[in-house]
């Protein structure tokens, strides 16, 4: 990945990295305060201008004093860094919490995209998609209940979610919560740890962070920009019925489901993902839009 660079909103430090060759695509990680190194994408690279964006709250970027962290203002970080590269357009790859950025982005800078990659995430992020995940959850340590790591992933969530008997109040807590669920965002997790090793993601807790409620379910309909929806038929956290959801409501969206991955598939179903994604920006690009 290219060298730190940054843009400035308002005082606020917003940083990004540019890799790869081609057309150029935001790429916006999930989260929200999870180290966007995670979803380093080299497959994208030799295909596409990545730019990769640390979002406000996470990696190299400022925090936000304030604690207004709402979707829209995501957005707005996002399209200071398509002005800071002097790109009129792009396309936006969103993942989990990123792709709700990039509906938004798709709302509020329709004249700004090229097209919209949304990668395992909902339109909607309230107390409804909480429970379906909640019941996802239960359904993944009923899957691998042999599993220790599996158990300990459902022990963890209902601590935080349910039971209220864990609370993330910092890096460390923030830390140990979002790894030990880890386990249930893929689809076989002792194979993919088989294959590349351990697995740890890198998290920052902002303790001014405001809880934010977010649904564009009822708007879906006006975005019209050559959609790809992509999601893993064991995604716990956004599950593929939500994706279907999208795919339905968009006017112009096709879907790709990764069979073998969760909320993961660039990492489990890499090459799979990597041409799902290059075939739909060439067809972009070459006016075959089907």
């Amino acid at each position: 990945m290219g060298e730190a660079r940054t843009a400035v909103v308002a005082g606020i430090r917003q940083v990004y990295r540019i890799a790869g060759e081609g057309p150029v695509c935001l790429v916006h990680s999930g989260g929200p305060g999870v180290h966007p190194e995670y979803l380093r994408i080299p497959g994208l690279e030799r295909g596409l201008t990545l730019v990769y964006l640390d979002p406000v709250g996470s990696g190299d970027s400022d925090l936000l004093t304030d604690g207004d962290y709402s979707v829209s203002r995501y957005a707005r970080f996002a399209e200071a860094v398509l002005d800071d590269i002097g790109a009129p357009t792009g396309y936006f790859l969103g993942h989990s919490h990123g792709g709700f950025v990039a509906l938004q982005f798709g709302l509020d800078h329709p004249d700004r995209l090229d097209g919209l990659i949304l990668y395992d995430t909902a339109p909607a992020n309230g107390r409804r998609e909480r429970e379906t995940a909640t019941k996802e959850m239960a359904s993944f340590v009923q899957r691998w209940a042999d599993r220790p790591e599996a158990v300990e992933a459902g022990r963890m969530w209902d601590a935080v979610n349910l039971s209220r008997t864990m609370e993330v109040t910092d890096d460390e807590s923030f830390g140990r919560y979002i790894n030990g669920i880890l386990p249930a965002y893929f689809a076989d997790y002792r194979k993919t740890v088989e294959r590349l090793g351990e697995l740890a993601l890198v998290v920052i807790h902002d303790p001014n962070r405001l809880p934010v409620s977010w649904d564009v379910r009822d708007r879906l309909g006006t975005i019209n920009v050559p959609t790809l929806v992509i999601v893993g038929t064991y995604d716990f956290i956004c599950p593929p019925r939500l994706a279907y959801e999208m795919h339905a409501a968009m006017p112009n969206a096709r879907l790709c489901e990764l069979r073998e991955s969760g909320h993961f598939g660039h990492i489990e179903q890499a090459d799979e993902f990597a041409s799902a994604v290059l075939d739909f920006i060439h067809d972009q690009e070459t006016g075959n839009r089907k």
